[in-house]
């Protein structure tokens, strides 16, 4: 499966980019302490920074991310929020790993992200691959936002330090499909979440 190639549709880039206000940054107060290493925009409640700066969000202006205002996550918010394993046999490998770390759906709690099913998720990854997917698919898939697998942190470089995945062997849609195409809504390595209203 060559799910791994940059996302070259403006289709969807441009459907979802919403535009940047402002000739510069602006500062929150209650920006993320520590490193971000997923930022959430578009059309969620809660913020703790401005629009993007082409200056330093180089990755994302890489990608054609656009947003005015963003909420970003650090590690220490995901390990605090409740954590849930699964145990999905992967592609890479065809063998069974347990990866574990919240809800998708607790880190859209968070931000206050709308809860209507037709809601729309883009996921991008970084190295440029990009999916969306729905608010109900992402309910029933009972996708996580791993961060450890078999254990271990995700490191950056390999297939992290997000991944966001569900357990496709427990998902009757895809159990039922050859290992390399089970996982086109999984993008490891995730960095950044756009929720369009539906």
């Amino acid at each position: 499966m060559n799910k791994r190639q940059f996302l070259s549709s403006a289709a969807v880039l441009s459907a979802a980019a919403a535009p940047a206000f402002g000739a510069g940054p602006v500062r929150h107060a209650n920006c993320a302490p520590a490193p971000v290493v997923l930022t959430i925009s578009g059309a969620i409640g809660r913020h703790n920074r401005g629009a993007l700066d082409p200056a330093f969000d180089q990755l994302l202006a890489k990608h054609q991310v656009k947003f005015s205002e963003a909420y970003g996550v650090d590690l220490s918010l995901l390990a605090g929020m409740t954590a849930v394993t699964i145990t999905p046999t992967i592609e890479y490998d065809s063998r069974q790993h347990s990866f574990s770390g919240p809800l998708l759906t607790d880190v859209l709690d968070h931000v206050g992200a709308s809860n209507a099913g037709g809601t729309q998720i883009l996921l991008h990854a970084v190295d440029g691959y990009a999916v969306m997917t729905t608010l109900d698919k992402v309910r029933a898939y009972r996708f996580i936002v791993a961060t450890q697998m078999d254990g271990k942190p995700l490191p950056l470089g390999g297939v992290g330090p997000l991944w966001a995945i569900f357990d496709a062997d427990h998902i009757p849609e895809l159990s039922a499909k050859p290992l390399k195409d089970r996982f086109e809504l999984s993008p490891w390595g995730l960095y950044h979440l756009q929720v369009i209203a539906a």
